[in-house]
C-alpha cells in the first residue's frame, strides 16, 4: 500500500519537506528557493520526520533528498545567521543541524542520501550522517564556516566518522575551496559516484530495494553497528552549538559577516 505524507509549510520561506512510503521505502525530500538552505523549522520537521519514520513499522529503508537538480543544500539559513543577536538565541541556531544528526543517528532504519549536486557546511553533515551515500559528479563539498569566523563545531562529529580527522581538517582549513565528488568519494564521505542523476537515481533504487526485502532486525542490528560509541552525542552537539553561539558574536565574525547584509 502506497503512503505519501505531506507536511507543507504555511510559508515557502521555511521550506518544504514531504515523505512518500512506497514498498518500504520511505523517500524524504526536502526544498527551500535559497539552493535548499535550513532555516530552523525546517531543520525541527526534518528531526521530528526522522524521529517518526524510525518507529513506523512499514519502513524499512529512508532516502534522503533535496529537490531540483542543482544544489544539494546550502547548509543553514544564512540570514537567522546575521538575525543572531545573543548566545542564547545563537545556540539555538546551531543546534538545528546537530537535533537533524541526532535523529538521523538514532534512527532504526538506515538512511541511504542522494547528493545530486553541490553541498556547503551543515548540508554537509547531514550527508556524512547518512548510512550510505551516492552522489553524482556535481557533488562537490566545502566547509567554509571558519572564513566568517566561526567552524563546523556541531557537525564536526559526523564528519570525521565518516571521513577522518585528516578530511575533516583539509576541508575545514581550506575553507575556501571546493573538493569535487572523487575527493569525497575516495575519504568516504559518498560510496559511489555516477556521470549523470538519472544513472545515480537508478543505483539509489536498486540498492533501497535490495534492502528494503533483507530482514529488519538485520538492519537494525547492522545501524547499531554503524552507530557505536556515539551515545555521547546528544551532549556533545550541544556543547559544540553553545561555543558557535558564542562566536557569532564576536567582534571578528559580525564583521565578517557585514560583506553579506543586504
Amino acid at each position: 500500500m502506497n503512503q505519501t505524507h505531506k507536511n507543507m509549510p504555511t510559508n515557502r520561506n521555511n521550506g518544504s519537506l514531504f515523505t512518500k512510503i512506497e514498498n518500504r521505502i520511505a523517500t524524504v525530500e526536502f526544498g527551500h528557493p535559497a539552493s535548499n538552505s535550513f532555516p530552523s523549522e525546517l531543520l525541527s520537521r526534518l528531526a521530528t520526520e526522522f524521529n517518526k519514520l524510525s518507529a513506523n513499522d512499514k519502513v524499512s529503508i529512508i532516502i534522503l533528498k533535496s529537490e531540483g537538480e542543482k544544489a544539494f543544500c546550502a547548509g543553514a539559513s544564512f540570514d537567522e545567521l546575521l538575525a543572531i543577536t545573543n548566545a542564547e538565541e545563537g545556540q539555538k541556531f546551531f543546534e538545528g543541524f546537530g537535533n537533524v544528526i541526532n535523529a538521523m543517528r538514532k534512527c532504526r532504519k538506515l538512511i541511504i542520501g542522494r547528493v545530486q549536486g553541490k553541498t556547503v557546511g551543515g548540508g554537509v553533515g547531514l550527508v556524512a550522517a547518512c548510512d550510505y551515500a551516492i552522489a553524482t559528479e556535481a557533488a562537490a563539498v566545502k566547509l567554509s564556516e571558519l572564513t566568517i569566523g566561526i567552524g563546523p563545531f556541531v557537525i564536526a562529529p559526523a564528519v570525521e566518522r565518516k571521513m577522518g580527522v585528516a578530511s575533516l581538517a583539509e576541508l575545514t582549513l581550506a575553507g575556501t575551496e571546493w573538493k569535487n565528488a572523487y575527493w569525497a568519494k575516495e575519504r568516504g564521505l559518498y560510496a559511489k559516484v555516477f556521470e549523470t542523476i538519472p544513472e545515480m537515481d537508478k543505483e539509489v533504487d536498486i540498492l533501497s530495494a535490495n534492502l528494503a526485502s533483507y530482514n529488519p532486525e538485520a538492519l537494525l542490528d547492522m545501524k547499531r553497528i554503524l552507530w557505536e560509541n556515539t551515545n555521547h552525542w546528544d551532549s556533545l552537539l550541544v556543547e559544540r552549538a553553545k561555543t558557535s553561539g558564542k562566536l557569532v558574536l564576536s567582534h571578528e565574525t559580525k564583521n565578517a559577516l557585514k560583506k553579506f547584509r543586504k
